[in-house]
């Protein structure tokens, strides 16, 4: 059994009656700490991290109204990385919650509550629903999260990222998105027009090492390929010029007839 199946089967049994349902973090101790984005209600403060039977230095905490994320590379996103390669989380999840006050606020009641607060609308985006993530549906804005999350250049392919919804008053916690089922299986399998049966039709392949691997130091614009494949480049001899045999005079220079003088005609 996984970290999150555990989870959730000791929830299950906890919220059923179960006085002894929990779970022994140290059984998952290579999936610890967990990354958790949920709302900023209030009423979550005593829900988490005991509905997840985890002891609080296991839990990363990350909040904002409505657990939104409204695209792979915002703010939010952001954090989830940070959380990830900084402070060493393994696996995330995005969780909603119900009766949820984001989901139940139209466009026009935010922008009430805007202006009652001095937030002018022509100082706002054009587009307050994108903007805002406004969302009508907790489920659903929970599959949104997960996809732009799980879709993240930011996020590792290797770490799951798990939608939840928890019910306010019980606390019992209800699995919309499995991140474990949206792994890849192995790097080879995402490459599109590419697939391998068995290991046998790796052939060659299937011994080989990265480090194993050797390339030769080149810079950009360097030929790569193989000495014995380069064909020879042959430069042909510059063309022979044309020499012209010098100018040799015989005889004298025979010199010019003399002037005549002009006739001069009468009256002139």
């Amino acid at each position: 059994m996984r970290l999150f199946e555990a989870i959730i089967d000791a929830n299950h049994r906890a919220v059923g009656g179960d006085a002894n349902a929990g779970l022994h973090p140290a059984d998952f101790a290579e999936a610890l700490p967990v990354i958790a984005l949920t709302c900023i209600d209030p009423r979550l403060n005593a829900l988490f991290p005991n509905a997840l039977a985890l002891p609080a230095e296991q839990f990363i905490w990350l909040r904002n109204a409505g657990n939104i994320i409204t695209g792979p590379m915002t703010s939010t996103m952001r954090s989830l990385a940070l959380a990830c390669a900084v402070k060493g989380g393994r696996e995330i999840a995005i969780i909603g919650h119900s009766d949820c006050q984001v989901a139940k606020t139209t466009t026009t009641v935010l922008l009430d509550k805007l202006k009652a607060v001095g937030v002018d609308r022509s100082r706002l985006p054009d587009n307050v629903n994108e903007f805002f993530g406004t969302f009508g549906s907790e489920r659903q804005n929970v599959v949104k999260a997960c996809n732009f999350a799980r879709n993240s250049p930011l996020i590792g392919p290797k770490i799951p990222v798990h939608g939840l919804l928890i019910e306010i008053e019980t606390g019992k916690l209800d699995w919309v998105v499995n991140g474990y089922d949206t792994l890849p299986a192995s790097p080879l399998g995402q490459l599109p027009g590419m697939r391998f049966d068995s290991i046998g039709d790796l052939g060659s392949f299937k011994n080989f090492e990265m480090g194993e691997m050797k390339f030769p130091e080149m810079k950009i614009g360097d030929a790569a390929l193989p000495e014995n494949l380069v064909p020879p480049v042959t430069v042909p001899p510059p063309p022979k010029v044309a020499t012209l045999p010098p100018l040799k005079i015989t005889g004298k220079i025979p010199a010019p007839p003399p002037i005549q003088p002009r006739p001069r005609f009468p009256g002139r």
